[in-house]
């Protein structure tokens, strides 16, 4: 393990180094408008070391590393939660997790999450009042159609989608939400994103998986509208949001995709649903994980291509991120075979590390230094301030917001160390966490009670392994005291102990003498 510290370390240096190298000054003579169009790209369950400039060995992202050598890395920043509907909250509404109304996923039927509140303060509404026209593509996840978290209803002109994050497990779904319609799609019957292969099929044959694939894959569709966005407000500054569902399990991926990684010869043994977590099967699944990742770097390669022949790429911030860490289901996505977090500890669901500190890159020609990277402390809650600053509107942060504008790191000044960054999810065995300066404390267990303080030096143990909390106790009461301060009652998703009485471990039962 020591010496894959090592060597994700070197590959941090080496990607640096190479960004620096082969950027280029392209863009920096163009006059970018006074409210240049904004696109903040959001991958689902992309792990930290998931693309190539970030120490990425074995999957191919060419665009996504073209994006990086023409801005900035940031190389500390930090998803709003541990999975998906929390993170999403914290940067719509620039609240860290402690304040924000979603504090964990909650399904609300027929269809959607628990909703944002109908007078929320979100990206959307407030570049809408700066003259932005706004428009979101991909997975929303914060309000079932017509409830008060309807992305229509939250600042947004045009959607074009998945609602509800369970109807985008499948890629190949009957039907998307376009606006307030749903569209049909040629996919009849849908693909389950659950599912086994039938009784009585052979996993060893792969035409057994046949029966997962679809006609019309959802996420081309939703990059046309995407596209489509583009072209029609390309003469008034917009704000694209694009949640794409990629590479969020299942493992849905078309043929001509999958090609290319399956001559690498790479040991793949098939996946086929054992136990009741897991998601529809695939014959070859390390070449379909791979495969998803491309797809959608090629997806956002069509909306980098699409700004340079609309001439609109000086005029455009481009932010790419992900809404948390790689799955941590393993019999679908093999993420030691990828090293998908590299050395970092945790996976999706988890306040370490691996969890929630994700690939995120920022372009913007002649004002974000190509080449350059940042490793300053950062979240999600930071790009509503940082956003508004862009548009040149900063004075219209609203007071309540726990964001921090990025704007002076990303325009290359001086900016001071973030004071700190609050995370708790109530899920997962119930977590929280905080990090001032090199020092995170975190909590894991305070569902079944447990107030106990872990400390770690993220600048000389990134990884997490060294506890360091009886080293320091006055660091950790310190800490203690702010994560106790910094958050608000919630009675919709209680942190326990302190929101309602800890769930005591149940009791052995003695065997049945029946």
């Amino acid at each position: 393990m020591l010496k894959r510290q090592v060597l994700m370390r070197r590959l941090d240096i080496i990607a640096a180094a190479v960004l620096i190298i082969s950027s280029t000054s392209e863009f920096v003579d163009a006059a970018p408008a006074a409210k240049p169009n904004i696109v903040l790209i959001v991958a689902d369950d992309l792990g930290y070391r998931e693309l190539g400039s970030f120490g990425q060995r074995l999957i191919r992202t060419p665009n996504l590393d073209q994006l990086a050598r023409q801005g900035m890395r940031l190389t500390q920043h930090y998803s709003g939660n541990a999975v998906c509907a929390p993170s999403r909250c914290v940067l719509m509404t620039g609240k860290h997790p402690g304040v924000a109304h979603i504090r964990s996923n909650r399904f609300v039927p027929p269809e959607g999450q628990e909703p944002i509140l109908p007078d929320e303060v979100t990206i959307a509404k407030l570049l809408r009042k700066q003259g932005y026209v706004t428009g979101a593509f991909g997975k929303w996840g914060l309000g079932g159609p017509g409830s008060t978290g309807d992305p229509l209803k939250q600042g947004f002109d045009r959607f074009f989608g998945y609602n509800c994050q369970s109807h985008a497990h499948s890629y190949y779904p009957s039907y998307l939400w376009s606006d307030d319609k749903r569209v049909e799609l040629n996919n009849r019957p849908a693909v389950p994103g659950h599912a086994s292969l039938p009784a009585g099929a052979n996993p060893l044959d792969p035409r057994s998986y046949d029966i997962f694939k679809g006609k019309e894959y959802a996420p081309e569709t939703i990059n046309r509208q995407a596209l489509e966005f583009v072209r029609a407000n390309q003469k008034r500054p917009f704000f694209l949001y694009y949640p794409t569902v990629i590479p969020h399990v299942a493992l849905h991926v078309p043929d001509e995709d999958l090609k290319p990684y399956l001559k690498l010869g790479w040991r793949d043994p098939p996946f086929t649903r054992a136990g009741n977590r897991g998601y529809t099967p695939h014959f070859t699944p390390r070449a379909a994980y791979a495969a998803m990742i491309t797809r959608m770097d090629r997806n956002v390669g069509r909306i980098l291509k699409l700004l340079d022949e609309l001439n609109l790429t000086a005029s455009t911030m481009i932010v790419f991120s992900s809404d948390n860490g790689t799955t941590l289901l393993k019999n679908e996505v093999d993420y030691e075979f990828f090293a998908s977090v590299g050395e970092l500890r945790g996976l999706k669901g988890s306040l370490y590390e691996g969890g929630v500190r994700v690939p995120t890159i920022v372009r913007w020609p002649g004002k974000v230094a190509a080449g350059s990277t940042s490793d300053r402390v950062s979240g999600f809650e930071d790009w509503l301030p940082t956003l508004l600053d862009v548009a040149g509107a900063g004075d219209a942060a609203p007071a309540e917001i726990s964001g921090v504008s990025m704007a002076p790191t990303l325009l290359g000044k001086s900016q001071p160390e973030r004071p700190y960054l609050y995370r708790e999810f109530p899920s997962y065995g119930g977590q929280q966490s905080i990090r001032v300066g090199k020092w995170k404390a975190i909590r894991q267990n305070m569902t079944s009670g447990s107030l106990k303080v872990e400390l770690y030096d993220l600048v000389n143990d990134v990884s997490e392994r060294h506890d360091v909390a009886d080293q320091h106790p006055q660091v950790v009461e310190r800490l203690a005291k702010l994560m106790e301060q910094e958050r608000r009652p919630s009675k919709i998703f209680p942190l326990r102990p302190f929101d309602a009485p800890a769930v005591k471990p149940k009791k052995k039962s003695k065997p049945s003498t029946k």
